[in-house]
């Protein structure tokens, strides 16, 4: 029997199938969909899955698939425990992450998608609609009234129907984020005419008798569903319901049962744990639900990404991140930047970036006006996947950055802020090769010197220059756009947490000679030299401290461990020393 093949970037669980590809069973939570009220939308940040769930429910509750229903789903979990509605609906399905949001074509290519899903729905369900209802459809002249006219048709035969929206949100998003408010809301409120298309479903759930029994709409926001509310008020919100906490990504568990699968069939050899642990770190750590902070889940893009590069190579792919990923998380830059300058939300970003986390409560939804409001704005990182559920402490959630694939994206962030706004620059060739040298020849003393040359000439940046987390947050966002070192903030280090483990990257380099602890110190302008010094003194004991803890031994291979004091007074490097 043939190895199955890994589904990176495939959605279509009819292809899935077909071809034999590997699969996570999440057909179980199809009875937990049946319990629950009829009309549910789910939020997951991208590139978790969402499609192929969808395109699995329609394959489960189509009438027409009903013949081919153990072929489908006899080997999962549903197969052997089906539900009662199982093949017993039309699937009208849209998915508008097809529709251009360009302003001047936007209104044509929702038409267009539409009368696309419109046609589909009418092709395969001819032998129900019966000779008439073509007719009475050709009179149709748009999206809002053709759903209308579906909608009675398929009441008036007791058909019932299952409606799906893919991305529901995402031509809204690029509208927000690259035509600005005024457009946005011409969309979602009042006359717009998405408003007005979500009108017209709410009429077809609630009228007497109606015929759209059920719908599962998703997205990555809840912000447009807000916006459309006043106009559909009807469905249940189950981004956060601990039933569904699994229903998206992988567990850990799923994850080295794929790896021992590949391993049995040959594609890669080695140790799982050893895999697992660089996995966990670069992937693991979503968490969706207050009450499940015990079960994380692994970004299941990003999982199959490596598995993909592992069993063609046989080796981890030295480029952790998806170029995928990065290029999603790029279209989240309106979030800091309104017209060129820092909004309210920056500080938020840097303050995550020092200090790893933040406490707050989630917020269910909120419309676009209100998205730089604090509470607002730190719940739609979380609901992007930039925040996640770390653990409740005094019954609120602490959310955090899950891996590390995220913090670079965050760091990213950060990076780009300074740099839109004119407040520092970076020359990353040079930065880059001053870096090569901290690695490879232990020449850590030119990259602390550059960094405080460049603090001392580029003024705008001594504004954010409040303390010792901006100037390690500062090293921390530029060492790590550069690849020689993994490098962690605030790691716990024998019942202390040292500012910077710079652990070496031996994916990218494996003979790299060095790695680094480093201890930063922060004084007033008006500091003393004697107070300079005890700060260094401070440092010096701390880095000894810290050099009692067998974590660096287990990971730092053949490198050199070299630990650093950084004491600067202002914005002005004041000491330096290896201790």
């Amino acid at each position: 029997m043939a190895t199955k093949r890994i589904p990176y970037g495939i959605s279509d669980f009819q292809r899935l199938l077909e071809d034999d590809y590997y699969y996570v069973d999440k057909t179980r939570f199809i009875e937990e969909i049946e319990k629950s009220p009829s009309f549910l939308f789910l939020i997951r940040p991208r590139r978790f899955g969402k499609s192929l769930f969808l395109n699995m429910l329609k394959l489960y509750y189509d009438i027409n698939t009903r013949d081919q229903f153990d072929q489908s789903f006899g080997k999962y979990y549903i197969g052997q425990h089906p539900t009662p509605e199982h093949n017993s609906y039309l699937i009208l399905s849209f998915n508008f992450a097809q529709v251009n949001p360009a302003p001047e074509v936007l209104l044509q290519s929702f038409e267009e998608h539409a009368a696309l899903c419109f046609k589909d729905f009418n092709e395969k369900y001819a032998h129900l609609l019966g000779e008439d209802y073509l007719e009475g459809y050709e009179k149709t002249v748009n999206a809002e009234n053709r759903l209308e006219y579906v909608a009675l048709c398929c009441k008036q035969r007791n058909l019932p129907v299952y409606l799906i929206i893919d991305e529901y949100d995402n031509f809204t998003n690029v509208v927000l984020s690259k035509y600005g408010h005024s457009r946005y809301h011409d969309l979602t409120h009042e006359a717009g005419f998405f408003r007005f298309f979500f009108n017209k479903i709410k009429g077809a759930t609630t009228d007497v008798g109606a015929s759209f029994k059920r719908m599962f709409i998703s997205g990555v926001s809840p912000v447009t569903l807000d916006d459309v509310t006043s106009g559909f008020n009807i469905a249940s919100m189950i981004t956060l319901d601990p039933r569904f906490n699994e229903v998206l990504g992988f567990t850990e568990g799923e994850v080295r049962e794929m790896l021992e699968y590949y391993k049995a069939e040959g594609k890669w050899d080695g140790n799982t744990d050893e895999v697992l642990a660089v996995m966990r770190e670069w992937y693991d750590n979503y968490c969706f639900a207050e009450d499940c902070t015990d079960v994380k889940m692994y970004n299941p893009d990003m999982v199959l990404y490596f598995v993909n590069y592992l069993t063609a190579n046989k080796a981890m792919p030295k480029i952790l991140v998806d170029n995928n990923v990065r290029t999603d998380y790029k279209k989240l830059k309106y979030l800091i930047f309104l017209d060129k300058h820092l909004n309210g939300n920056f500080s938020r970003i840097k303050q995550i970036a020092e200090e790893g986390k933040i406490k707050a409560n989630i917020q269910n939804g909120f419309p676009a006006e209100n998205l730089i409001d604090p509470d607002n704005f730190i719940s739609l990182l979380f609901y992007f996947g930039i925040l996640t559920i770390d653990r409740i402490e005094r019954g609120k959630p602490v959310l955090r950055v899950p891996n590390l694939t995220i913090r670079q994206v965050l760091f990213s962030y950060v990076e780009q802020g300074y740099y839109e706004a004119g407040i520092f620059k970076m020359k990353m060739l040079q930065f880059d090769d001053l870096m090569s040298g901290m690695a490879y020849d232990g020449d850590w003393r030119p990259v602390f010197e550059y960094f405080a040359e460049e603090v001392r000439n580029q003024t705008g940046i001594r504004d954010y220059i409040e303390g010792e987390k901006a100037i390690q947050t500062l090293h921390l966002v530029y060492m790590n756009l550069t690849n020689y070192f993994v490098i962690f903030p605030e790691q716990e280090m024998a019942k202390g947490f040292s500012d910077l483990w710079m652990s070496p990257n031996f994916l990218n380099h494996p003979e790299m000679q060095y790695c680094y602890v480093v201890e930063f110190k922060y004084l007033r302008h008006e500091a003393t030299d004697e107070e300079v010094a005890a700060k260094l003194d401070e440092a010096r004991t701390q880095l000894q401290q810290y050099s009692h803890d067998t974590k660096y031994e287990k990971v730092k291979g053949h490198t050199t461990l070299k630990r650093i004091a950084v004491v600067y007074r202002a914005w002005e490097l004041a000491a330096l020393e290896e201790c």
